[in-house]
């Protein structure tokens, strides 16, 4: 009997309610069983996407491998790194991914303009997967769309071994009126390509998680680039507005959802 059952949950024949479900989701729902165990092809499924995420976490950033010289060249991005000097401190250490190195520092006040309304940053964070995937595409979205509304936009650069709490001193080097970090998620069984938009008004060392806002899930079933970009943007604005972020702002009804909290 046990048997039958399986087979009719593996049967390409299922009701409506069930394909409805499984397609709207990457989860592993209704895979049926073999024994007490997933299926083979099940069990092969989550060792290789866990084997996917480990590999994602432990990736060391290369901006050039990454993005291309091209890219490079048309954004004038560079490439700077926090106190932690390799993935395995960044794990071991978080509390160094959150500050910079003093070389770090200097070539960001050699490159970088002050009090600008809207600062960039690419940080890799949990999965540099994710900022390959996402950032190329969103980051140009993000720029000119920005430009259209009016606002100076400061130099972008990218970020090895970054935690969000890097948000902090990107404010009290630049002192743009929003930061928004564009950083790894941690990766999961689902997928390694999600990037999440860590924001804040006017951060500095007296911030807590409190004090951000957060755009996730950025990925190719989660919410597109455009969308992405939209949603940053829009948050922004509120930001500016009322001269806040975090738990203290009201997010307006009519923008698109955004949470709390910290990678």
């Amino acid at each position: 009997m046990a048997g039958e059952k399986d087979d009719a949950l593996a049967a390409a024949d299922w009701p409506e309610i069930v394909r409805r479900i499984r397609a709207r989701t990457p989860a592993r729902l209704l895979v049926g069983r073999a024994g007490a165990a997933y299926p083979t092809g099940t069990q092969l499924e989550l060792r290789e996407a866990h084997a996917a995420a480990r590999d994602a976490v432990r990736a060391e950033m290369d901006a050039l491998a990454i993005f291309g010289a091209s890219f490079l060249e048309q954004w004038k991005l560079f490439e700077i790194s926090t106190q932690a000097a390799n993935k395995r401190e960044f794990l071991l250490r978080p509390d160094l991914g959150r500050h910079f190195t003093e070389s770090a520092r200097t070539e960001i006040l050699d490159r970088c303009s002050k009090g600008d309304d809207l600062q960039i940053a690419i940080g890799d964070g949990l999965s540099v997967p994710a900022v390959a995937a996402q950032v190329p595409r969103l980051m140009p979205l993000l720029y000119h769309s920005a430009i259209k509304r009016g606002w100076t936009v400061g130099q972008t650069f990218a970020i090895r071994c970054c935690r969000v709490g890097i948000l902090n001193e990107i404010g009290e080097l630049l002192t743009p009126k929003v930061v928004a970090l564009l950083i790894g998620e941690r990766p999961g069984l689902a997928t390694v390509e999600s990037l999440s938009a860590y924001m804040a008004y006017r951060p500095d060392s007296t911030h807590t998680d409190a004090n951000r806002n957060l755009v996730s899930n950025i990925h190719a079933r989660g919410l597109g680039p455009d969308e992405a970009a939209e949603r940053i943007l829009h948050l922004a604005e509120q930001m500016i507005a009322e001269r806040t972020s975090g738990c203290k702002l009201r997010i307006d009804s009519n923008v698109p959802r955004t949470i709390t909290g910290e990678v």
